[in-house]
């Protein structure tokens, strides 16, 4: 795998720049052919922005045209690992009752803060509840949730790029990629 370094540190590229855009778009075709109904897509801030706005730009093309706000749910924080508690720093304040709602993140790891929050939007009244994320990390799963439409399997590596960060360094990247150390 190539390996670049940004600001003195060397990152392994694991997902290309290419490679995710491709992946987008047939992330945008395996949606639509789920046939939302008045659809809401709920970004969760901060690391899936950049994957949301790409898929939402998919979705025009495939002739999705959703609603979208957004939510900042936290349970990393500073740390490269959950917390295993997760907070709503930032709610949606779209009503969801007998709609269907797309939740975007950006990593499916432990599963808590996707289940948090499917459970809550469910509880809320949602017709349907459906999970996108542009990384899977299935070996570190405690919640009982499955994304239903996922862009990688991703090695267990703490990942930056393409929205996601480590101590709000990298967000910029458009690849993604692991610190491997210093250059």
């Amino acid at each position: 795998m190539a390996q670049v370094v940004v600001d003195g540190v060397t990152i392994e590229v694991l997902f290309s720049e290419r490679k995710i855009a491709a992946r987008v778009e047939e992330l945008a075709e395996e949606i639509a052919a789920a046939n939302p109904k008045d659809l809401l897509v709920v970004p969760v801030l901060k690391g899936s922005f950049i994957f949301a706005a790409d898929l939402l730009r998919a979705f025009y093309r495939v002739g999705l045209l959703p609603e979208v706000d957004f939510m900042i749910l936290a349970s990393y924080r500073e740390a490269t690992v959950s917390s295993g508690r997760v907070d709503i720093l930032r709610d949606i304040e779209t009503q969801v009752k007998g709609r269907d709602v797309l939740f975007v993140d950006d990593i499916l790891e432990s599963g808590r803060t996707l289940a948090y929050a499917r459970d809550l939007l469910v509880a809320r009244g949602a017709n349907r509840v459906m999970t996108s994320v542009l990384l899977d990390k299935p070996g570190k799963r405690v919640a009982d949730i499955e994304a239903d439409f996922r862009g990688f399997e991703c090695p267990d590596v703490f990942v930056v790029g393409y929205g996601m960060d480590m101590a709000h360094a990298f967000r910029e990247l458009p690849f993604v990629g692991h610190v491997t150390g210093k250059a």
